[in-house]
């Protein structure tokens, strides 16, 4: 892919400037007040390592957590942070990408938008003699130097047990996320080898199967409410891949009369679905603890920038390399264990969740 000439950036910055949702932040002054984080200049201090964190959206309510954590963890460790969100848009990740290498970093962390054509984030940035470091998500078929993640496919496997845990027959609906991201396919390949030998044996019917675009919500229900009208509402259990997909297809499943009826997973922790599931709507969440996750991946941001060198326990192949991976462990949470996890972490507080009690 070409580099956009200086015309299109500049054009692409004042778009970036206009878009309410695209985060940027500038940890040189890490006392700046959030007023000042949508400020697109870009800025750095030369003499501290200088790290770029590309982020796919801040629409999600998980991802303003992982920019706060990793920004602080950055700055404790004595770097540079800048921060860019893109609002869902690859092409204009990859923009800020490049403006990110031209402006300098050591060391670029993205969360992919498309797994595919981020590759070519990874080829500017070796070009410009800039690692890059996968975060959450696998960038596929590049040169990736790292990535480190939760272990994506045991995500998809808790869902689906939890979810056979209250039943293990009937008719399922299996709700999955963007098919652009890897961790979408990996939830689906985990939740899967539950379900498939359920399936086999007759007992599971699989009604519904497919990706949700961007992992929308609003898709996610309009889906469930079609799903729900052409099977009469004979729907047993949902498999849905996030919290944002859970709570659309909660939304259908309530006009319908079923909330609360029948199982439903998600992912990410989200209070919403905290609340869901103290409400009994929702069975269980997979918590990613994102505090490990972010302060870990800004600590392998600071080693590579300042060319230490890095062990990792894995691999996995993106199809272009076996790449040096990091793997953390999911925790499945329901209305039995919130307490001694999320509320025990200080992810979120008993008031938050509960309500005044």
């Amino acid at each position: 892919m070409k580099h956009l000439n200086n015309g299109v950036k500049l054009i692409l910055i004042f778009t970036l400037a206009a878009m309410v949702m695209i985060g940027c932040s500038d940890q040189s002054s890490s006392k700046q007040s959030d007023d000042n984080s949508d400020n697109i200049k870009l800025t750095t201090d030369t003499e501290k390592p200088y790290v770029g964190f590309l982020l796919d959206t801040l629409q999600d309510e998980r991802w303003y957590k992982d920019k706060q954590i990793f920004e602080e963890q950055v700055t404790e460790l004595g770097g540079n942070v800048k921060t860019l969100a893109a609002n869902g848009n690859d092409q204009i990740q990859i923009t800020q990408a490049e403006l990110l290498i031209e402006e300098g970093v050591d060391v670029l962390v993205v969360v992919p938008k498309n797994a595919d054509t981020s590759a070519t984030i990874v080829e500017m940035a070796h070009d410009a003699g800039v690692k890059v470091i996968s975060y959450d998500r696998l960038i596929k078929n590049a040169d990736l130097d790292y990535y480190i993640s939760f272990d994506n496919e045991k995500v998809g496997e808790l869902q689906a047990s939890q979810v056979i845990k209250h039943t293990d027959e009937g008719n399922f609906a299996y709700i999955g996320g963007a098919e652009t991201d890897n961790n979408a396919k990996l939830l689906r390949q985990g939740a899967m080898s539950v379900l498939q030998p359920l399936m086999d044996e007759g007992k599971v019917n699989l009604i519904y199967d497919n990706y949700t675009k961007n992992w929308d919500p609003t898709i996610a229900e309009s889906k469930m409410q079609k799903v729900l009208e052409q099977n009469n509402s004979n729907v047993d259990a949902v498999v849905a891949a996030n919290d944002g997909t859970a709570g659309g297809a909660i939304n259908a499943l309530s006009n319908h009369g079923l909330a609360g009826d029948i199982p439903v997973s998600g992912q990410d922790a989200e209070l919403s679905a905290l609340q869901r599931i103290v409400a009994g709507t929702q069975t269980v969440t997979i918590y990613k603890p994102i505090q490990l996750l972010a302060k870990n991946a800004a600590e392998m941001a600071i080693q590579v920038a300042n060319n230490e060198s890095i062990k990792t326990e894995n691999t996995i192949n993106n199809g272009a390399k076996d790449v040096p991976t990091s793997l953390l462990e999911p925790i499945a949470v329901t209305e039995d264990n919130i307490d001694e996890t999320i509320i025990a972490d200080g992810y979120y507080t008993t008031e938050e969740i509960y309500g005044q009690k």
